[in-house]
């Protein structure tokens, strides 16, 4: 397990890292959010030691992470870093001689990776005459090459199309699987909540919400349920103490207070059959949009960590 405690950062005197700590688990995929400046990026730099922490401590299965375990990190920024005019195959065959494969090895790595991504045609074209898109699996591939322990990957999803998205998915569950930390970040919240096991919600410097995706849906506080009924249903929106999100002839979402749903409940049943009464779970973008709000509600206690 990667683990921060409390990490404090400032440039120019202006803090921007307010006591962030988090956890991401070896063996599961660990979403990253918030919005721009909100210092996904910072920490994740932290983490690599490309900036170093004004206070505060991290460690990995339970040491103090230093150089001899972030040999073993990889890393994609969400800046392009690879050479524009270099081969494909050559560039992440380069990257695996680096860490130490000899040539042989690398060049089955960087094939047989490419290959996994959807790039066997391209191996031989200059990384320049690939689309964004595709240039975006590259940097995944040298990110992965060498084998990491722990995987920090910024914005890995810019760029790609639903086809390209679904094979990094591939990759990164593989890597998971094989007991790697693999923690990224995403602007694309439904992406997020499709492929994440656990999110990490930051805001202003500091740790909104933390904890298992569905747990965190459960918790999050908008009390909200469905209600559908062979009977006619219009007159749910004039119920006292509902407000109404959606609504047809037959069927209402509604939120309201426990007990005035339960009310609204009896009177369904009263008039006619009930064929579905059940809470409506947040999507990540309406937790997002609730704990990025200056008003939005805390977390129970037990959802965070």
């Amino acid at each position: 397990m990667l683990e921060l405690q409390d990490i404090c950062r400032s440039f120019s005197g202006k803090q921007v890292l307010h006591d962030v700590s988090l956890s991401a688990e070896r063996g599961k995929l660990t979403g990253f959010v918030g919005g721009n400046g909100a210092g996904k990026t910072t920490t994740m730099r932290i983490i690599l030691g490309v900036l170093a922490a004004d206070s505060g401590h991290m460690r990995l299965d339970g040491a103090e992470l230093g150089s001899q375990a972030r040999s073993r990190f990889g890393y994609m920024p969400s800046e392009r870093g690879l050479y524009p005019k270099m081969k494909v195959a050559e560039q992440i065959t380069y990257l695996a001689r680096l860490h130490g494969y000899s040539k042989s090895e690398a060049t089955t790595r960087a094939v047989d990776l490419l290959t996994q991504l959807g790039l066997s045609e391209r191996l031989k074209d200059p990384l320049e005459a690939l689309s964004l898109g595709n240039q975006q699996r590259v940097q995944i591939a040298a990110s992965l090459v060498h084998e990491p322990d722990v995987l920090i990957l910024d914005e890995p999803f810019s760029g790609l199309d639903p086809f390209a998205v679904d094979l990094v998915l591939n990759v990164l569950t593989e890597k998971a699987a094989s007991g790697a930390v693999v923690l990224f970040s995403s602007h694309q919240l439904d992406v997020v909540e499709r492929l994440c096991d656990d999110l990490i919600i930051i805001g202003d410097g500091k740790i909104l919400a933390a904890g298992d995706r569905e747990d965190l849906r459960r918790r999050h506080g908008t009390l909200r349920y469905e209600l559908a009924s062979d009977a006619d249903l219009s007159w749910v929106q004039n119920h006292s103490g509902i407000r109404t999100d959606e609504a047809t002839e037959n069927r209402v979402i509604f939120r309201a207070e426990e007990s005035a749903a339960q009310q609204l409940l009896q009177d369904a049943v009263q008039r006619g059959p009930v064929t579905r009464f059940v809470p409506v779970l947040p999507t990540l973008s309406e937790i997002f949009r609730d704990f990025t709000n200056d008003s939005a509600p805390t977390l129970p206690q037990e959802a965070t960590r």
